[in-house]
């Protein structure tokens, strides 16, 4: 078990990374909650509640009041903040309850912003069940729904009073969740730490295998990377900008699709792949680099198969976050372990790297 420490001018708390926690939250989070009376909630999704719900509750002495949000980005609105407000007004919340989050990054991500709003803000604690929400949508404070024009459009930064993450949930996902999950720890290498690139290089058949010393060096690294970068830029002003390597055409790819051909981590894959597309046309890595870690992305692989004009996927990069005043942000990556912002861009730029990414999406990288 490992506690990894988020310190941000606003606040501080710990990760804590481990197998067999979900037994023994009732303890943890009630130490960490205080001495305050509180009525508790859990927002869950229907899977996760009859997976792991009976051990969930075990813990506890009085159980949590469960509130459930079925699976799915169509899900993650705020008319699905409104319901779930209003069955904690009925069942007796107050500023003094706590939300505890339990499931994927859609549950944290709504989890969260529900308690940043309902009473005008009570605490959390994230409890993430895929591997994606466990190395990154947990960490760092960024809660929101998605609206029709783009995702994450409607937000807050409120950070958790602490993440549980139990390695011990990934032996119930999917596959394919374990992949698309893989891909935000890729990201977190090529950005911010070269060890961890080379790490998933040379063990992808324990990774993928689930052996618990290689996902816990995986997890650990990823959260570890993240942590260190949210410390120094809490409210994304800078460098905290670099987390979202892969995610403008990504989101884009999503948005395209009406959020029903790929998990967000597929799509951050693809995304990556337009990335350092532009970062080698621009010579800031060289072809060897270019080709070591696009080999890397798709050994974490198959993303999903995609047939869609490039002009869609382009002009839906219009209503990325990051973008201000009308200049599109990018974030490309520099060598292995380093990345950047850029503003410049061009339209002829971007449409030539989301070619390449359908090109390679539709030949499946052969």
């Amino acid at each position: 078990m490992q506690t990894i420490r988020v310190e941000t001018p606003s606040a501080k708390y710990g990760v804590v990374t481990g197998s067999v926690l979900v037994g023994s939250l009732g303890s943890r989070i009630e130490r960490i909650a205080g001495k305050l009376p509180r009525r508790f909630f859990v927002l869950t999704s229907p899977e996760i509640w009859a997976l792991w719900g009976e051990a969930f509750l075990s813990s506890f002495a009085e159980p949590p009041i469960a509130l459930f949000l079925p699976s799915g980005e169509k899900h993650k609105t705020l008319a699905s903040v409104e319901r779930l407000a209003r069955q904690m007004a009925a069942a007796g919340g107050d500023r003094g309850s706590l939300m505890i989050a339990f499931g994927g990054g859609i549950v944290g991500d709504v989890g969260g912003f529900l308690a940043s709003i309902f009473m005008r803000g009570i605490p959390y604690v994230q409890v993430p069940t895929t591997f994606l929400a466990q190395v990154d949508s947990s960490v760092g404070g960024k809660t929101g729904v998605n609206l029709p024009e783009g995702k994450n459009l409607v937000g807050s930064f409120h950070h958790p009073l602490a993440v549980f993450a139990d390695i011990s949930v990934l032996g119930t996902l999917p596959d394919r969740e374990l992949r698309a999950g893989l891909m935000e720890s890729i990201k977190a290498g090529i950005i911010r730490d070269r060890s961890l690139v080379r790490f998933m290089e040379e063990h992808a058949a324990e990774v993928l295998g689930r052996d618990a010393k290689a996902l816990e060096k995986v997890i650990s690294a990823s959260i570890r990377m993240k942590a260190g970068v949210v410390n120094l830029d809490e409210r994304e002003n800078g460098l905290r900008m670099i987390l979202n390597l892969g995610h403008t055409v990504g989101h884009a790819l999503e948005q395209v699709t009406g959020y029903k051909v790929l998990l967000h981590g597929e799509a951050v894959g693809w995304g990556m792949v337009a990335a350092l597309f532009l970062a080698r046309q621009r010579g800031l890595i060289s072809r060897a680099q270019f080709e070591r870690l696009e080999s890397l992305i798709y050994l974490y692989g198959p993303l999903p198969a995609l047939k869609l004009r490039k002009a869609r996927v382009a002009a839906a990069t219009g209503g990325d976050k990051k973008n201000v005043g009308g200049v599109r942000r990018f974030v490309l990556p520099v060598g292995v372990g380093d990345a950047g912002v850029v503003e410049d861009v061009t339209a002829a730029e971007l449409e030539a790297a989301v070619g390449y990414v359908l090109g390679r999406a539709g030949e499946q990288y052969s």
